[in-house]
């Protein structure tokens, strides 16, 4: 009969290095709360069968609403000792990993070398060497240990349950770094396992910074077409033509075309979802204003535009002239700088719709960071 595996999630901490407006393991990540994806990357393994969670009391009910029904919680510490100590008494499984929840970036590899090392050995602690030449320093050098045959100490730690439960009994009151330093403390030797360099440890503001940035592309596309008797407007400027652009707002189809690449970008439907040709308020609409509602819109989900580009298609009138003005008033809607702003114009040589001079179409991209 196989083992049965327990997951414990360190989750007591405050967090408050990391400087959040929440608990660091509450703070999303890409949408998905740092826990969650903690938890996500353990249950995807399909070989853990019990979860515990030592959690801040004032955080309790927050963390059970991300997690599934079936995740136990328990009360942590004050020390990171005492708050896997509680997990433990929760513990049924004959196999148990132990595992920051502020390690959302942990992988199957990890998690599975951790179990199969404490299965074999007892234990099984991720690590990687040390790069770096390491000092003893408390206000005073008082030496050097190199860095040969040192490593930093990760987590998951895996251990046979019974062992590391006799570990903790025996640690009494004591405060320890982490489990493993308290299963050497009864049973002088530990497996170490090889972790990863991205299995950090969110800690600090700025390994928020790094892990947050992710970039999209999106693309859009529009025509509008020509008629008499309309301005002809494109990315906000205004293109002396005697035809122009037919449409519920102002038809500026440039602007509509990078709108929609915004939207496609951060999965956010089109313009037709959000400014329906058959509302009222948006008769005549202002394009540009419209983009800057759709920035406010991606902005409160966390993205920013990083650049545009996009190709106008029409035989006439000749752009080539108006692409600096209109390069320039998009860079100035989308408060980006005018490099990050790519606009082409094109005929279709005689051909079809555009080339018919009945209309002009555009193909755009944007890309968007969160």
């Amino acid at each position: 009969m196989k083992d049965k595996i327990t997951v414990i999630l360190a989750a007591g901490g405050s967090g408050e290095r990391a400087k959040q407006n929440k608990n660091k393991i509450l703070t999303e990540i890409d949408g998905k709360a740092c826990i969650k994806r903690t938890f996500d990357a353990f249950y995807a393994t399909g070989v853990i069968e019990e979860y515990v969670v030592a959690a801040k009391p004032e955080d309790a009910e927050e963390i059970k609403s991300l997690l599934p029904d079936f995740v136990k919680t328990v009360s942590g510490g004050i020390t990171r000792t005492e708050s896997v100590k509680n997990a433990l008494k929760a513990t049924t499984g004959e196999i148990v990993l132990i595992h920051d929840a502020a390690r959302p970036f942990v992988t199957e590899r990890i998690i599975k070398d951790c179990i199969e090392s404490a299965i074999k050995y007892g234990s099984g602690v991720a690590a990687i060497p040390s790069r770096d030449t390491v000092v003893k320093y408390d206000g005073k050098t008082t030496g050097y240990l190199g860095k040969s045959g040192l490593y930093l100490i990760q987590t998951p730690q895996c251990f046979k349950t019974a062992d590391i439960k006799a570990a903790y009994e025996k640690a009494g009151d004591t405060a320890f770094n982490d489990d493993g330093e308290v299963y050497l403390n009864s049973f002088g030797d530990l497996k170490l396992v090889a972790g990863d360099k991205n299995n950090i440890k969110l800690t600090y503001p700025e390994d928020f910074c790094v892990v947050k940035t992710e970039t999209r592309f999106g693309t859009g596309f529009d025509c509008h077409r020509l008629v008499e008797n309309r301005k002809l407007i494109l990315g906000g400027v205004e293109i002396s033509h005697d035809k122009g652009l037919l449409g519920h707002s102002d038809a500026d189809v440039l602007t509509h075309a990078i709108m929609d690449a915004i939207l496609s970008a951060c999965s956010m439907r089109d313009i037709g979802y959000w400014f329906p040709d058959n509302d009222e308020k948006y008769e005549g609409a202002n394009s540009l204003k419209l983009l800057a509602e759709v920035l406010r819109m991606i902005s409160e989900k966390g993205f920013k535009v990083t650049s545009v580009s996009a190709v106008i298609m029409a035989e006439k009138p000749k752009l080539l002239k108006h692409i600096p003005a209109i390069t320039e008033s998009l860079a100035s809607a989308l408060n980006i700088a005018s490099d990050n702003v790519g606009i082409s114009a094109t005929t279709l040589e005689g051909l079809g719709f555009v080339g018919r001079e009945e209309g002009i179409c555009v193909h755009a991209n944007a890309v968007v960071i969160k």
